[in-house]
């Protein structure tokens, strides 16, 4: 038998000083059970990182060919596409050829080994962003994962502050290709 997904309820209290916005964030999000926490907690910051109003979740890695998030225009196209991990590189090839918008969240203990490997090939797609988070940082969180997230999330000149309950964690957010605004 088949394990279920498990939800987590997503409170985010969120001040983002370097694009002047200040939100109270609520979502539903649904961990698949082939998906990694540390792959959950950071679809959850890219959600809040590039927080928009219209930036929804897709079905993730139940869907091979849609990003993790995502910002449909009017007529259905993708504006943004958001993806984490360490994808192939022609999955992000392809998505910057049908998206206004390509950002991705590296992380995981083979980060740097994927940078040397794709890094340079990729940094000449224009309308591509990557951003690098620290694999220790997300360990840290899913240490402190609970079915209830709440969180306080501040983000100022590249650095993030989580505070959960008590205790507040920090990280870098490196620009590792393209440019973030």
């Amino acid at each position: 038998m088949a394990q279920p997904a498990i939800i987590y309820r997503v409170n985010i209290q969120l001040s983002d000083v370097d694009r002047n916005l200040y939100q109270k964030l609520q979502t539903t999000v649904a961990r698949h059970p082939s998906e990694t926490p540390e792959r959950l907690i950071a679809r959850v910051l890219a959600y809040a990182v590039r927080f928009d109003p219209e930036l929804a979740f897709t079905k993730g890695i139940s869907a091979g060919d849609e990003p993790d998030l995502w910002i449909k225009g009017p007529d259905g196209r993708v504006t943004t596409w958001i993806e984490v991990g360490q994808p192939d590189p022609e999955r992000l090839l392809k998505a910057s050829r049908h998206a206004g918008r390509v950002i991705l969240f590296a992380y995981g203990p083979t980060r740097f080994r994927w940078e040397n490997q794709h890094l340079s090939r990729l940094s000449a797609i224009s309308n591509l962003t990557v951003l690098g988070i620290e694999y220790d940082f997300l360990s840290q969180i899913v240490a402190r994962l609970q079915r209830a997230v709440n969180w306080e999330l501040t983000i100022t000149e590249g650095n993030l502050y989580l505070s959960i309950g008590e205790e507040t964690l920090e990280s870098a957010l490196t620009v590792l290709a393209g440019s973030i605004d």
